[in-house]
């Protein structure tokens, strides 16, 4: 639930202060309306929801009847605007990696894209994300690049401009892409930005400057050490999270604090939604259990990623050695004082907004879902955790389509599609 990157915390703030230091400032930026910024504040009670949703279709599990839907491991899906559902079905760097698209009826219609070495062919294909116009952008760790697929799922070129982490389709332009960045001459900075891959010159532009919960002047210099590379180790780091808005805006988090920002297509931000919720404290008790279950992540990664091939002794030592420094950063990680209130932010295709809260530090359970209309307005709070409602969908599409990723008792991939009522779109 909770993300994590290289950041220095401001480490004058004690507990309880660094959300609060935050607040004061948001409040004086809608007092004097900086920007012409309009502050909403929601209300403090949650409005309990009904997650009265309807079952469109499921595919998928090992039990399916016909060979299409035999999945092997979906690792992203998404909506075109036709109501159309992309599963790229991809094991790793190995064959069986493919597009698969289902009609709105969950019907198949075609497979694209392929394990191979040639153009439009997957070597280790991590990410996908779909343009409502049905076009596909699949990133491949091997290829070091982003195949680009048209509608109708030809192969139209590859991409080797490096795009922000996250990268969510633009709503208004075709072959546009909006991502979150660092600025990585010298770790100073983050922001949203849009890259227009409508050509082989891939262009970018910085919309918005987010807000940065570390020091911008430490500097770190190039590595020297393994650890330098590894990196620092932060708990509970305020996470940059957005999504992109029918209108082609953005939405965003930037803070431990429950402020969503929302900015028009030129990166101006227009409005502040605030509910008057405090951040849990980060005691002793919450980093000792949160540092453990990293170190029981990163030994399980270690051991995972270690296994197969035959390596030389030089490579089979600097492997050893990079893994004893994750665990070293780990061991010596530090924390924001605060656990961030904000999970995730997502945009419905209809406009309204999905804040999910954060759960408690160690729970396996979701945190709960708020809805807030295009304009503003609170709606409810979701509790999800249930048949219906698992979690945070896994993507949204047009007429109130949801899907969420799952498994069967085999650990086959299911997906399984439900519809909005119009109230919670």
């Amino acid at each position: 639930m909770y993300r994590r990157s290289r950041a220095v915390v401001p480490g004058a703030l004690p507990s309880g202060t660094f959300a609060a230091a935050l607040g004061t400032v948001v409040a004086a930026l809608g007092a004097v309306g900086v920007q012409g910024q309009e502050v909403v504040d929601l209300p403090a009670e949650d409005l309990p929801l009904s997650t009265d949703l309807t079952t469109v279709y499921r595919v998928g599990s090992a039990l399916a009847a016909s060979e299409w839907e035999q999945f092997t491991a979906i690792r992203h899906i998404g909506f075109d605007g036709a109501g159309n559902l992309y599963m790229l079905d991809a094991p790793g760097p190995e064959a069986g990696t493919r597009i698969v698209m289902v009609d709105p009826a969950g019907q198949h219609v075609t497979d694209f894209g392929r394990h191979g070495d040639g153009p439009g062919e997957f070597r280790w294909p991590r990410s996908m994300m779909v343009w409502p116009d049905g076009g596909t952008l699949v990133q491949d760790v091997m290829h070091m690049g982003y195949h680009i697929f048209g509608p109708e799922g030809d192969f139209d070129r590859m991409v080797r401009h490096e795009i922000g982490r996250d990268p969510r389709p633009d709503r208004v332009d075709a072959r546009a892409v909006v991502g979150a960045t660092w600025r990585r001459a010298d770790d100073s900075g983050r922001s949203i930005v849009r890259y227009d891959l409508s050509s082989d010159e891939s262009g970018e532009r910085i919309l918005v400057e987010a807000w940065v919960p570390w020091p911008g002047d430490e500097s770190r210099g190039a590595p020297t050490t393994l650890e330098d590379l590894v990196g620092e180790e932060w708990g509970f780091e305020p996470a940059l999270l957005f999504d992109v808005l029918p209108s082609g805006g953005i939405a965003f988090s930037d803070s431990s604090a429950y402020a969503i920002k929302l900015a028009d297509r030129s990166g101006v931000i227009s409005r502040i939604l605030r509910r008057p919720l405090r951040p849990l404290p980060v005691t002793e008790a919450i980093r000792r259990a949160e540092r453990e279950r990293r170190l029981e992540e990163t030994r399980n990664r270690t051991i995972t990623s270690s296994g197969g091939g035959e390596r030389s002794a030089e490579m089979a030592a600097l492997t050893e050695a990079l893994a004893d420094a994750r665990v070293a950063t780990v061991e010596n990680m530090r924390f924001f004082p605060e656990v961030p209130l904000i999970a995730a932010v997502r945009a419905t295709w209809d406009g309204s907004l999905w804040v999910q809260r954060s759960a408690e530090p160690g729970s396996d359970e979701p945190g709960p879902i708020d809805v807030i209309t295009p304009h503003g307005r609170y709606v409810g709070t979701l509790a999800p955790g249930t048949p219906e409602l698992p979690d945070m969908p896994d993507a949204f599409g047009p007429d109130g389509l949801v899907a969420f990723i799952d498994a069967d008792e085999f650990d086959v991939p299911v997906i399984t599609v439900w519809r909005l009522p119009p109230a919670i779109r």
